[in-house]
């Protein structure tokens, strides 16, 4: 179904580049001046949030014969696959509706622009099997952020940063049960709180909150990156000096500004005015929930220093906790 889909999208921007609005074809949108223009910020975390998921191939290390040489092939393919399609569809879209006139057409049109601006040129059957394909293609998105969610939980209960029940799996399919079914109840919680309040699904639900989680994918991609370099700089490696220092300073110098600036026009993002409390409430909350991880390890390094200790070893946590002289049965 993804090859389907990456077909469809390659013949739709093929259409698209066929039939400019002005006659001519024409790369002004790809102008690097637009980079330095106002609302860029909301464009760039946009731009993020269209490539979370690429990180997704670090969660399933643990399930791949050679994560070593795996993991890092599956992200650079996956990123610069989902690049190249991304760019050339969007600068085929303003090739279609002409550069002057895209973001009026996106604004009108909005997730049916791209349907809309090929169906005069293809059958009805080629424009259904789109559709279809991008109904399953979030589908798909859904299914892949719930596993990495439960996984994610899976892991910070293992290490005991969490319940240990959540490290918990399945004993048919090894699969980790609780947390799976945690996510589930999240998100019906979450919901049906939006239906009892009766708040856009579109807007409110799905708009307003794929943008600010979003922002926090870009607030965890700028501290890891920091992270890479302390890291490096601590430990004994064999590691170049690209990937141990270079690399991930110069990602975080560049998502720093991305992510100063995201926060900055914040309202633009979300669509509302500039003085509503709202473009402040959700970048606060990340940062709130910031403060009281680092509280949770500040308390765990004091109270569970065996389990402060084992944080980040992954499936070896469970081998150093029932070393640890804290984890073993004391006498009466």
């Amino acid at each position: 179904m993804l090859v389907a889909e990456c077909a469809v999208a390659l013949v739709f921007d093929a259409v698209m580049v066929g039939h400019p609005a002005s006659g001519t074809v024409t790369f002004d949108t790809l102008a690097p001046s637009h980079i330095f223009t106002a609302g860029i910020g909301a464009a760039l975390v946009t731009a993020v949030t269209g490539f979370v998921g690429f990180e997704g191939t670090v969660v399933f290390s643990e399930e791949t014969k050679d994560p070593g040489r795996t993991v890092p092939r599956a992200t650079y393919i996956a990123v610069a696959i989902t690049g190249l399609l991304y760019g050339l569809s969007a600068w085929a879209m303003s090739v279609a509706t002409g550069p002057d006139r895209i973001v009026e057409a996106a604004r009108a049109d909005g997730t049916d622009l791209i349907f809309n601006l090929v169906s005069p040129h293809l059958g009805t059957s080629v424009i259904t099997i789109g559709r279809v394909l991008f109904i399953t293609s979030l589908f798909a998105a859904l299914l892949s952020f719930h596993h990495t969610v439960a996984r994610y939980l899976f892991a910070l209960g293992r290490e005991r940063v969490l319940p240990a029940a959540l490290g918990r799996t399945s004993h048919r399919t090894g699969a980790p049960k609780v947390g799976s079914i945690i996510q589930s109840f999240i998100a019906v919680a979450v919901i049906v709180g939006y239906a009892i309040a009766n708040a856009d699904p579109i807007m409110h639900l799905f708009f307003w909150i794929t943008v600010t989680g979003g922002l926090g994918v870009l607030a965890l991609m700028t501290v890891t990156s920091a992270a890479v370099v302390g890291y490096f700089a601590r430990i004994r490696h064999t590691e170049g000096p690209w990937r141990a220092l270079v690399a991930p300073l110069i990602a975080t110098i560049a998502l720093t500004a991305i992510l100063a600036v995201t926060v900055q026009e914040f309202d633009t993002l979300l669509g509302v005015h500039p003085h509503s409390p709202l473009r402040w409430l959700f970048p606060a909350t990340y940062a709130i929930v910031a403060l009281l991880g680092a509280t949770w390890a500040l308390i765990l390094r004091t109270a569970k220093p065996d389990v402060y200790n084992a944080i980040g070893l992954g499936a070896e946590s469970a081998t150093v906790l029932l070393r640890s002289p804290a984890a073993l049965p004391q006498p009466a």
